[in-house]
């Protein structure tokens, strides 16, 4: 028997770009992992069970999903049992439940002894969910396509951030929909800085890259981008007033991560950011910093 930690991440950036003939779309984002986890412990056992405090149906869970996957692939005729610890909020554009796919099919590879490597597990992973295959590759990198092809990418600088849920969920379904269909009619633009061209968001995600390693905050508010933030706030105007209530609080800039309904500020250290949080109390929140590697040790 043994624990995984599976870390959530935020988008530092995240352009949509199309919609694909296989009904996904594609994304350019700058993903990064953060010290928020969930825990998975992992024994034999002669059958696939997954056992978790969340709502989700068995089959429904990301978790059994990826072990069941695993299991027709490798051909085992074996069985685990799973414990899902959750930590990381469901449907906040953090990442968990894509996250924890992952650290199931490490895990039970491991349990197993498939000897698969990463890029087959990623391959499988690809077939869960678009965010599954970055978590193969933490703490950060460039995410194209459908989330399939990765470049991993190495800041060396840890940030702090304030982490702020509010109190609903956001279906990633719906608001790929949504900004498809806004799209369609003319509606949506990227807000502050109009970003056209695939070479001009490349740039702006270097860009991202340089100003973290550089410690350059200041400027970094100018260029993050989530094209999910306008149409979301529309439905959801309380995300528009947190990201708000974050830069009074002393956040240096505020971005929604993935389609949401997360928000996070980031401060220049760890006690005004712990000061900032107690703004927030009648919210969901967590501390966090950015990650530079990723332990899977409990």
């Amino acid at each position: 028997m043994f624990t995984l930690k599976a870390p959530a991440k935020i988008n530092w950036s995240l352009f949509v770009l199309n919609e694909r003939v296989d009904g996904y779309h594609n994304i350019l984002s700058l993903m990064h992992c953060i010290g928020l986890y969930d825990r998975l412990t992992f024994d034999h056992s002669e059958s696939i069970e997954v056992i978790t405090d969340d709502d989700i149906q068995t089959e429904e869970n990301l978790v059994f999903k990826a072990a069941v996957m695993l299991k027709k692939h490798a051909g085992a005729n074996k069985g685990a049992r799973i414990v899902l610890q959750k930590d990381i909020p469901m449907q906040a554009g953090l990442g968990g439940g894509s996250s924890d796919a992952a650290c199931t099919l490490k895990g039970l590879n491991r349990l197993w002894d498939l000897r698969l490597d990463t890029a087959q597990l990623q391959r499988l992973g690809s077939e869960l969910g678009s965010d599954v295959p970055f978590f193969f590759h933490c703490p950060l990198a460039l995410v194209e396509g459908k989330g399939e092809h990765l470049t991993p990418l190495n800041i060396g600088v840890p940030y702090t951030l304030l982490l702020i849920k509010p109190p609903f969920s956001i279906s990633t379904a719906w608001a790929y929909r949504k900004l498809m269909s806004q799209r369609a009619d003319g509606g949506v633009t990227h807000e502050g800085m109009e970003l056209t061209k695939m070479t001009d968001k490349i740039d702006n995600i270097n860009l991202i890259c340089r100003m973290l390693k550089a410690g350059d905050v200041s400027s970094l508010k100018l260029v993050i981008q989530n094209d999910f933030e306008s149409i979301t706030k529309e439905t959801y105007p309380l995300i528009g007033r947190l990201k708000g209530e974050l830069l009074e609080a002393g956040a240096h800039l505020s971005l929604m991560t993935g389609s949401g309904s997360a928000v996070f500020g980031l401060f220049s250290n760890k006690g005004k950011a712990m000061e900032a949080a107690t703004h927030f109390s009648d919210y969901w929140n967590r501390v966090v910093d950015t990650l530079d590697t990723v332990s899977h040790v409990p």
